[in-house]
């Protein structure tokens, strides 16, 4: 906030901040602060009935703390459906698809930032454009080539089909492109292999962008409805999303308990963001700054 410099009688000065400056602050994060709260009032919404029993759900005028909270219902919520199962396989599938996808991603980037060869440019932008056609466009021949592969109903053909993002290529490049290229000259004197150079120097620099992306892949992985539910049957390899779905039955559907496992479901994806948002903010703000 700015300053002005005020000289009093006995000769010192002081600070002044001007009272238009101090009222534009206060209207700016009353309007911050406002923000935030319309965003948090659907988990509020989803915690506060996770809590109630289901008559009372959709009362109006909304009880936001219940009076009587049915702490139960998170009990009952791994007796009804295979919650666990759905938690096993989501683990499996994203931690396997958030590795696979820096592991890919990183050393894509460090290619197209580090290394010279004919038609890097091209190749690059070919494959950045990717990004804008929509999954809905190659989503049946998609699911062809892994019926043809026998990978349906499978986890593995859903973790190879996302092993490889557009995105995050993108975004590790232009981290790297910040990386002074004096450093890896030093490293390849030393005698160090490219991919030497990659695993001990470019990926400990880049912990802003490996945070960054694993922190979208992992919400994306873990959120994801439609995949899973194109390419998986069994019930044993069902994923969290799709056992969310099984609340609600042909007949009826319990709200209470299926916003106990929402609110379960969100744990993990708030544990990771908690460690890695330091990262996170810091990849956010300077993937970009380079090109």
């Amino acid at each position: 906030m700015d300053k002005t410099m005020i000289k009093k009688a006995d000769g010192t000065y002081k600070s002044h901040v001007p009272t238009s400056r101090i009222v534009g602050r206060v209207i700016l994060y009353v309007l911050l602060i406002s923000g935030c709260a319309i965003m948090l009032l659907p988990f509020i919404w989803m915690i506060s009935a996770s809590l109630k029993a289901e008559a009372d759900v959709f009362t109006y005028p909304i009880q936001w703390i219940p009076s009587n909270p049915h702490w139960k219902n998170y009990a009952l919520i791994w007796e009804r459906v295979l919650l666990l199962t759905g938690f096993k396989n989501s683990a499996l599938l994203t931690i396997c698809t958030m590795v696979l996808q820096i592991t890919t991603s990183s050393l894509a980037a460090y290619s197209f930032a580090k290394l010279e060869f004919k038609g890097r440019s091209l190749l690059f932008l070919a494959y950045v454009t990717t990004i804008a056609i929509p999954w809905q466009v190659y989503m049946v021949p998609q699911y062809v080539m892994m019926s043809g592969w026998g990978l349906t109903d499978s986890l593995l053909g859903i973790i190879i089909m996302h092993a490889f993002t557009a995105f995050g290529v993108f975004m590790m490049r232009q981290f790297y492109m910040g990386i002074p290229n004096e450093l890896l000259e030093a490293a390849r004197i030393d005698g160090l292999s490219e991919y030497g150079i990659w695993a001990r120097i470019m990926i400990p620099l880049s912990k802003p962008a490996v945070a960054t992306l694993a922190i979208t892949s992992f919400v994306f992985e873990w959120n994801d409805f439609m995949g899973p539910r194109i390419y998986l049957s069994s019930q044993d390899k069902m994923t969290l999303q799709l056992v969310l779905r099984l609340f609600n039955t042909q007949y009826s559907s319990n709200y209470a308990q299926m916003m106990a496992a929402a609110t379960v479901a969100l744990i993990p994806v708030f544990i990771l963001f908690i460690f890695l948002q330091k990262y996170f903010v810091q990849g956010v703000a300077t993937s970009g700054l380079k090109g």
